[in-house]
């Protein structure tokens, strides 16, 4: 008897005294397991004679279950401990605001939001949109523009070539959107009215100029077109884009390979400070190049310059979206920085639309 109630009690206090799972189950092996003291007491019975044997196994059996009970009991405090420990280290702070969700913390880029403002303002004025290759042939981006062969654009400082082929010719990646204009007359027929938005791709790199940019162009080719439609397409445009009431415009005469006449336009302006404002003032801004699509550009896509005429018009996407919102270098749309992103890009669900307001 004194020899069973000296092993439960120290027994007892071994499953107190554990601080932990592992501590807990070292005693309870040293108590059930196949060498523990209780195990070692079971084993006595077969030698003792049948009475004792049935009032021993008894005492022995009640060991058994009140150390399996405190086991059980000690196990639960130290889970109930543990659980209190980290809700004190993973305290939630009601306090905070809530997280915004995905769709409230991205941005929509500013090349992205521009593209969707020019594509609302020119389909609401029955313009399709037409893409093309990044990659672009000499014929397409050159010859059939009627680039003449010496022109400066064809040299390596200008644009990026691929290595030639066997035969000679080389691929390039395209210096405007143009190229798309010459498959679209190729691919259909008049009358096309479509703008073509894209990236482009120059050898230069400075604040106003990265190696790739984007571009949107606009063409029209019909029988009756002229340069008093063209005005009136780029002033609603303008209006419509910079959210003016009216806006002033001033076509000046140029020279582009692909058109005949050529026009710039200049958007009157007043500078204040590091912004600009457009509809006021008394200075100027070009913006864009345009003119009448030269009769040898129909002729090289299969079209009788005596029957069709049009007009086409090209802007720079990043320039306008820096004159818009105010963004200073050019090179910082590119760099991919989260803060850039954060301050000028756009709420993912704020769709661009001409009722509710372009950059509302």
């Amino acid at each position: 008897m004194t020899d069973i109630a000296q092993i439960e009690q120290r027994i007892l206090a071994d499953v107190a005294a554990a601080s932990d799972e592992a501590a807990l189950e070292a005693a309870r092996v040293a108590a059930l397991g196949k060498n523990g003291a209780i195990t070692a007491l079971l084993k006595t019975l077969g030698t003792l004679p049948p009475e004792e044997r049935k009032s021993r196994g008894s005492l022995i059996n009640g060991l058994k279950e009140r150390v399996n009970a405190a086991l059980a009991a000690r196990r639960e405090a130290l889970k109930g401990a543990a659980l209190k420990a980290r809700l004190d280290t993973e305290s939630l702070d009601v306090t905070l605001p809530v997280r915004e969700t995905p769709a409230e913390v991205g941005r929509v880029h500013p090349i992205t939001q521009v593209t969707d403002e020019l594509t609302a303002i020119f389909a609401d004025m029955g313009f399709a949109v037409a893409e093309g290759p990044d990659i672009e042939t000499d014929d397409y981006n050159f010859t059939k523009l009627n680039f003449p062969q010496d022109h400066p654009a064809r040299d390596m400082q200008d644009t990026f070539f691929f290595n030639p082929k066997p035969d000679g010719s080389r691929l390039l990646l395209r210096t405007h959107t143009s190229p798309v204009q010459v498959r679209t007359m190729l691919a259909q027929k008049p009358p096309i009215r479509v703008i073509i938005p894209g990236r482009t791709y120059r050898s230069d790199s400075d604040q106003t100029h990265t190696p790739m940019f984007h571009q949107v162009e606009g063409l029209v080719i019909d029988r009756s077109s002229h340069l008093g439609h063209l005005k009136w397409i780029l002033e609603e445009f303008c209006k419509a884009f910079f959210e003016v009431d009216r806006v002033k415009m001033r076509f000046r005469p140029s020279f582009f390979p692909f058109t005949e006449p050529s026009l710039e336009v200049d958007i009157q302006c007043r500078r204040e400070k590091d912004e600009i404002r457009f509809g006021e003032g008394d200075d100027w801004l070009e913006i864009l190049g345009c003119g009448m699509v030269h009769p040898n550009v129909l002729r090289n896509c299969g079209l009788d310059p005596d029957d069709f005429q049009g007009f086409a018009w090209g802007m720079g996407i990043d320039r306008i979206a820096m004159l818009k919102y105010g963004m200073a270098d050019l090179r910082a749309f590119f760099e991919a920085d989260v803060r850039w992103l954060t301050h000028y890009g756009f709420r993912p669900l704020d769709f661009p639309t001409l009722a509710g307001g372009l950059s509302s």
